[in-house]
Formats: C-alpha cells, structure tokens, sequence
C-alpha cells in the first residue's frame, strides 16, 4: 500500500484546510491541556506559559467557531464563570498528536 500525499498547497485541500487551523502552537498546546479535561479560563493561563490573556481568549474563540472547543456557563450572574472543554471533534485530536510526541521523543536533537 503506498502513502497518498495530498496537494497541500491548494486552497481547497482538506489537509491544508486542517493545517491552518491547528498551524498556531497556542491551539495545539490548549488541546493538550485540555485533553485532560474541562477548565477555566484561568487555569489554562497558568498551565501554558507565556500565553497573554488576550491572546488566549482570541484563540478559545477562534477554536470554538471551528468546532473545537465549547463554552460552558457554569454561573452566568457577574462575575460570570465559564470553563472550556474539548469537543467530540477536538477529542479525535489526541491520537494525531500522541503520534507527534511519539515522533519528536524518537528524533530528539541532542541538546547543544
């Protein structure tokens, strides 16, 4: 059997489609983190270093348009608190990304 490769580099390629909207290490790093399962919005600042809190809010937005994530009101009277939890659809994401650790643990770079 051999390895079909799409052609990435159309526009209307459903690979290349996928890949823009995983391409920012800041998606990739809250499925991850939430992979383990619901959180608050602070919770997941604390957990990923270095990610601002706008930008946080911008990409949970972003990855709950495209089906990812959900929102979830867990009391709506101010000040209203909310948590984030993957999806069915984000779920099917952790065999994927298992392969890449499995893949980056076995080629590491030697540190320099």
């Amino acid at each position: 059997m051999s390895l079909v490769v799409p052609d990435v580099v159309e526009e209307r390629c459903a690979t290349r489609q996928a890949l823009e909207r995983l391409a920012s290490k800041w998606r990739v790093l809250l499925i991850y983190v939430l992979l383990t399962g619901p959180q608050r919005h602070a919770e997941l600042r604390r957990r990923i270093p270095g990610i601002t809190q706008k930008v946080l809010t911008e990409t949970l937005r972003d990855m709950e348009q495209d089906g990812l994530v959900e929102r979830r009101v867990l009391k709506p009277a101010p000040p209203q608190h909310v948590e984030y939890a993957l999806t069915s659809l984000g779920k099917t994401l952790q065999e994927p990304l298992a392969a890449i650790c499995a893949w980056a643990t076995e080629h590491r770079t030697p540190a320099a």
